[in-house]
């Protein structure tokens, strides 16, 4: 994967390194903040820790948001490019995105998300538009979709990204952002669910389903939708990928658990990159719960994977 290279475009401050490969582009599309623990803050969001996972593969991993023009949009930028990660970060007049972080006992965490940020406010520009073109996967959410004018970019972006390419809905419930239309809309815009145990119950209710069994509701999901995949993550209760033809399930490995922040975020990317590598749906799912049980033990969500880990994966340069 190429370096880098920081480009600064005319007045309105739009930084985007971009490689000009194409071939192995995968966005995360969404919100970029800080996560604010009582020790200190780490950058987070989970469209940027995805990008960030699978660019430590070998992909092309960008990351799409906005910050504030302020010293911790800034520090955003900085950490990005400290990082290596591609990204198109769009300045606006709103600060750059926060959220509280308190964890339990025993690592989980809670949020706190500001509301009337940069990430609320991404534009669509002529840079996004040359990249969806070139994408070959895009992870969204619903966090981002919170307000109209990120909505708007998500969707104009999912709107020119290549028919054939994966477009993976990691659904990403927090606090009172979601409805059932904006869910029932993505999920008519995806090939692959994510979702957890929590949410997939809390889908079922939205639609007025009557049903209350997991894997019947990730099975009605996959056949209304007409989805690839559906992929169900339950802590330390394991995780299921259930297709039309199969249905994998994997134990979560016991690890001393230092936060999960971020932790479902790179089992996506890992689930992600193994299998555009060209590894069976079996195998992308093992990869993916050893990465995110990794990131477990570590603080924060974006922290240096082993190459134990990552030498499991072979990028495919052809096309």
């Amino acid at each position: 994967m190429k370096n880098s290279q920081k480009i600064k475009q005319d007045a309105t401050n739009i930084i985007s390194p971009l490689g000009d490969g194409g071939k192995n582009i995968i966005v995360g599309i969404g919100e970029i903040l800080w996560d604010v623990f009582p020790e200190g803050k780490v950058l987070g969001g989970a469209p940027a820790n995805f990008a960030y996972h699978v660019s430590q593969f070998g992909f092309d991993g960008c990351a799409i948001s906005a910050v504030g023009n302020d010293q911790l949009g800034e520090e955003i930028i900085e950490n990005l490019d400290s990082k290596n990660l591609k990204y198109i970060v769009e300045k606006t007049p709103f600060p750059t995105g926060t959220v509280q972080v308190t964890l339990s006992g025993n690592g989980i965490p809670e949020y706190e998300i500001c509301q009337k940020v940069a990430w609320d406010n991404i534009p669509f520009t002529t840079r996004m538009e040359e990249l969806a073109r070139k994408t070959k996967t895009v992870c969204f959410g619903s966090l981002a979709q919170r307000s109209q004018a990120s909505r708007l970019t998500i969707n104009r972006f999912l709107d020119l990204v290549p028919s054939e390419a994966l477009k993976i809905f990691d659904i990403n419930l927090r606090q009172h952002f979601y409805s059932q239309e904006l869910i029932d809309h993505s999920l008519n815009r995806c090939n692959i669910l994510k979702i957890n145990d929590d949410e997939v119950l809390l889908v079922a209710k939205l639609f007025d389903w009557e049903i209350k069994n997991e894997m019947q509701i990730c099975k009605q999901l996959l056949e209304s939708y007409s989805l690839d995949m559906v992929v169900l993550t339950k802590g330390t209760q394991g995780s299921f990928v259930i297709s039309e033809n199969e249905i994998s399930f994997k134990p979560t490995p016991l690890v001393d658990v230092a936060d999960t922040v971020g932790a479902g975020d790179s089992f996506t990317a890992g689930f992600v990159a193994s299998l555009l590598s060209g590894k069976s749906i079996s195998e992308s799912h093992e990869i993916a719960v050893e990465v995110s049980a990794y990131i477990c033990t570590q603080h924060g969500a974006m922290p240096i994977l082993p190459n134990s880990l990552l030498s499991k994966v072979k990028v495919k340069t052809n096309s």
